[in-house]
């Protein structure tokens, strides 16, 4: 049996990557990919180990978190320390070093094996982890399906009730082409209540954490399909709002959970527009009121987030320039 080792900090995983995997599975039985990370890196690599093994479920996935310097000038004992700290991960073999590094011959060597270079000159993926970094947007095609939603650009349109939040998510999504995740709460209560009055409030107390739950599946299940942006039509704000608005309190887990799922800019939207009657909608005296606890709380927690008011396509006008210029920016 035939052992192949690919090495690398996979920072993130990248389709140049994924070309030198699937390179080095042709050549032999069992390949042991290793992720080299340290914590003060900006993609955790518990992050980076889960992306592979989901991306290649027959490849022994393994972690390096050892310090180690970075270049031979640094250190005399560079290759003794790198060979012997990879040896407590991978003690036995490789046969083949798998690499697209001038290091490779070097590594492959003092491991006793032999070296095959994979597109050195990177002409089949020109790409490397550090471009991703700098500017994921630019090299978007480049990253695997898993990884898209680590550098997806979120949007989340917000507020109270009847203010345009739907038909502004939708209309922000089909222009940027890409995916709208739909208010959850809305699919559940018309569930429950089918063919029934829908009391006030639309919900019970249990509802609150299938809908929070609901919600943030809906969002991790579309980012996977996102073409740079997501654009949510509401959040765990929002959950957490109506959930001390109708019964007085939020369960701890969503109101932390709210606070960890950042996105990246919220469209608070302003009740300077016309109330329109709805089956789920109940306090149109409140939207005031209920307009100020959503910025209090955003304000709060440091989002960011732009007041969008005025007549339709002047909200529309000011939500798309602020979309444009977030997904564009380096």
């Amino acid at each position: 049996m035939t052992t192949g080792l690919v090495i690398g900090k996979f920072l993130p995983p990248h389709r140049g990557h994924v070309f030198l995997i699937e390179t080095a599975l042709r050549h032999v039985d069992r390949l042991i990919v290793l992720v080299c990370s340290l914590e003060r890196e900006p993609i955790p690599g518990e992050r980076r180990v889960a992306w592979l093994r989901e991306m290649f479920p027959g490849v022994e996935v393994r972690r390096h978190t050892e310090e180690n310097p970075s270049e031979p000038h640094e250190d005399p004992r560079f290759w003794d320390l790198w060979v012997a700290s990879i040896r407590r991960v991978v003690p036995d073999g490789p046969d083949i070093v798998f690499t697209s590094e001038g290091y490779g011959d070097e590594l492959a060597r003092r491991l006793g094996a032999r070296h095959v270079m994979v597109d050195r000159a990177r002409r089949a993926f020109p790409v490397s982890g550090r471009e991703v970094q700098a500017d994921p947007m630019a090299f978007w095609d480049f990253l695997p399906g898993c990884v898209r939603p680590h550098f997806v650009r979120r949007v989340v349109v917000t507020g109270p009730e009847s203010t345009g939040k739907t038909t502004l998510a939708k209309r922000l999504a089909g222009h940027f082409q890409t995916v709208f995740v739909p208010e959850f709460a809305r699919a559940h209560i018309d569930a429950k209540y089918a063919g029934l009055t829908v009391p006030s409030p639309p919900c019970e107390e249990g509802d609150i954490e299938v809908i929070a739950r609901g919600q943030m599946a809906s969002e991790d299940e579309a980012a996977r399909e996102a073409n740079r942006l997501l654009v949510c039509d509401t959040d765990l704000y929002a959950t957490r709002l109506y959930a001390e608005e109708y019964f007085g309190r939020s369960p701890t887990w969503i109101r932390e959970a709210a606070s960890a799922r950042r996105a990246d800019l919220h469209f608070l939207l302003d009740v300077d527009v016309p109330w329109a009657s709805d089956p789920q909608r109940d306090r149109p005296h409140l939207r005031s009121e209920l307009f100020a606890r959503f910025r209090q709380a955003l304000e709060e927690d440091g989002r960011r987030y732009v007041v969008v008011s005025g007549s339709w396509e002047e909200r529309w006008g000011r939500a798309r320039d602020a979309v444009r210029a977030l997904v564009t920016r380096a």
